[in-house]
């Protein structure tokens, strides 16, 4: 019997915390939680829309912006951490499940553009270059917002469910599966590439003028999506608290540290990580609905192999297994990537690529873990 595992029982087995049951977050977690709450629902927008440009205390558009992306970001990390590091399961794709969000989001603000465009067409000016004379069928609901919302979660959410049905059924896992899905989003890209396909193509959407009828360039606007997303990313943190601490979320955790154990105490991996799997796909697909309109742009580059390495690079600096790991992982990497780009250009890629291997070999739990070592020690 010692050598069975329940999902109860599950260990640690590769290094990772794994979080006590039934507790969602302790008096200190609940502070932190009020605390962002504060800061994105009031703080941000009185610095931004009250406090005058010239006062020390004024935030920019430009940080608002900023902040607002890294924060689409962090729940990118956020879905990671829930597949990587509670299942097991490295993804090398998740880019693809962002940016279909994203252009699911960017053809109905594409049709919000109307008559304002460049050649005054009801078409976007990227069909009208390209001489269509109609809009695709693909775009038959893209004037309105609710069914353009329905869309870009049922479209990442069914591809992720019919790619995970058939890779998991097949027993694909590891560097396996991380390759597969590294293909299906190259792939994706290579198709968001054509312009026949009606997504623009290289440059894909951008020019966004309105946003259910609203400017979407005016400082209240831009900090109403600020406010939404830091909202979408703090709810997405309690729903992931919940779920690891769960039932679902132990059986999870087993799954990562032996599935073979977990099958032989007669439960069925397949349902767990297609459950799972599903959900961090459209949290992803969510995170880039919410990008689009801060940044102003979506085009096949969000596909790219190394956007989806990204994250998973988000994940392992803040650390594993944490939740709140991948969120302060999506903070540094960017945070750092902004001032690089700004400094010194040349030497980011050599700096991100350091970064990952410093955490590979000396901080295996990422940030998160080195803090609650000195913490150990400290106690």
């Amino acid at each position: 019997m010692s050598a069975l595992m329940t999902p109860s029982d599950a260990a640690p087995a590769l290094g990772l915390p794994s979080p006590r049951r039934g507790l969602l977050l302790g008096t200190r977690g609940w502070i932190a939680v009020a605390a962002a709450l504060i800061t994105v629902v009031v703080l941000v927008p009185l610095l931004n829309l009250v406090v005058p440009e010239g006062s020390l205390f004024h935030l920019s558009e430009f940080h608002v912006q900023l902040v607002g992306k890294i924060m689409c970001y962090a729940i990118c990390a956020l879905a990671m951490d829930l597949i990587w590091g509670y299942t097991g399961i490295l993804s090398l794709g998740h880019g693809l499940f962002f940016a279909l969000g994203g252009y699911g989001m960017g053809m109905y603000l594409m049709r919000q553009i109307g008559r304002d465009g460049n050649y005054q067409s009801d078409l976007p000016d990227f069909m009208v270059f390209l001489d269509w004379k109609s809009l695709p069928w693909h775009w038959t609901f893209s004037d309105s917002f609710l069914a353009q919302l329905i869309l870009l979660l049922l479209v990442p959410g069914l591809l992720a469910f019919v790619f995970g049905f058939f890779a998991f059924r097949s027993r694909i896992k590891g560097v396996y599966f991380s390759i597969i899905t590294q293909a299906m989003t190259f792939a994706a890209m290579l198709l968001f590439f054509r312009n026949e396909t009606g997504f623009g193509g290289n440059n894909g959407f951008t020019d966004f003028k309105r946003i259910l009828g609203v400017p979407i360039a005016q400082p209240g606007t831009r900090v109403f999506l600020f406010v939404l997303t830091g909202l979408t990313l703090i709810g997405f943190f309690l729903m992931a608290r919940a779920i690891v601490n769960s039932k679902y979320g132990r059986v999870l955790q087993a799954i990562r540290d032996a599935e073979s154990r977990v099958m032989f105490t007669g439960y069925d991996p397949l349902a767990y990580k297609l459950g799972i799997w599903t959900l961090s796909a459209v949290m992803c697909a969510v995170a880039g609905a919410l990008y689009v309109p801060q940044v102003g742009i979506i085009n096949p580059g969000e596909m790219s192999p190394a956007a989806s390495i990204e994250i998973a690079i988000w994940a392992a600096v803040g650390g594993r297994a944490t939740l709140i790991g991948p969120i302060v992982g999506a903070f540094f990497v960017n945070g750092a990537k902004s001032w690089f780009t700004q400094v010194f250009p040349e030497f980011w890629l050599y700096f991100l690529g350091a970064l990952f291997i410093a955490v590979t070999l000396f901080l295996p739990q990422g940030i998160v873990g080195l803090f609650n070592k000195i913490k150990e020690r400290r106690a």
